[in-house]
């Protein structure tokens, strides 16, 4: 992490934060792109750019020349019956998971080209894209188009800029509070896992962090399935 250039968007909240709290023990530039400083005010080695991702345009002309990896972290969780799915929760999940996204990475690929040693690009998917799952039609979309775009831009971009994406199965995060307030909710969600837990941000914000580094030089086009097995393995007890 030695002097990179790092761009963590959504980055005030949830994996985005624990992955800048992570950086921040890491000898590296840390810029947070988001709509709200937060808990970031407290920390004096990152720098905070005002972003909506949802926004028109998008400026992020005070990031460096040079930029060694994004981590594109915003999210949504959006839950209905499909007969109650409106063409805008399809829209908005798109325009956030997707679209944010694509902008970001657009308005900062000068940056990424110029970095010297490579650079990466880590973004988030769902272990619901590829085990079908009821009432994830609108987020389970535009996230397997997150994977689409991951592939793609990684074939694009080699060798130059890596892209890799994370699919995480139910993180203990703010955005899933409403699917973990109760310890019976909780108990029912980490039941559903082989490992018969739901996952913690640090522990996605440390594989993001893997993901920018090194350490990940030759990984590229992958999605990565950090999801308690619950994407793979079926258990009967």
């Amino acid at each position: 992490m030695e002097e990179k250039n790092l761009l963590i968007v959504g980055g005030s909240s949830g994996i985005g934060l624990e992955l800048v709290r992570f950086l921040a023990g890491q000898p590296c530039n840390t810029y947070v792109a988001s709509r709200d400083a937060g808990p970031l005010s407290e920390m004096k080695d990152v720098r905070h750019l005002p972003l909506d991702v949802t926004a028109e345009s998008i400026d992020l002309d005070d990031l460096p020349e040079q930029l060694h990896g994004i981590a594109y972290c915003p999210g949504t969780i959006v839950l209905k019956p499909f007969q109650r799915l409106s063409v805008e929760d399809f829209m908005q999940d798109y325009r956030i998971n997707l679209l944010g996204a694509v902008r970001v990475i657009q308005a900062c690929l000068k940056q990424l080209k110029k970095s010297s040693s490579g650079a990466s690009i880590v973004l988030f998917s769902t272990v619901a894209v590829q085990t079908g799952m009821a009432f994830h039609a609108s987020v389970a979309s535009a996230k397997g188009a997150v994977e689409g775009l991951t592939r793609s831009l990684a074939a694009e971009f080699a060798p130059r800029i890596r892209v890799n994406a994370i699919a995480p199965s139910l993180t203990d995060t703010p955005l899933a509070q409403a699917l973990l307030s109760s310890d019976a909710k909780r108990k029912a969600s980490a039941d559903r896992h082989p490992l018969r837990r739901i996952g913690s941000a640090e522990e996605m914000a440390r594989l993001a962090a893997h993901l920018l580094s090194d350490d990940a030089a030759w990984m590229t086009g992958q999605i990565l399935h950090l999801d308690g097995g619950m994407g793979a393995l079926r258990v009967f007890r």
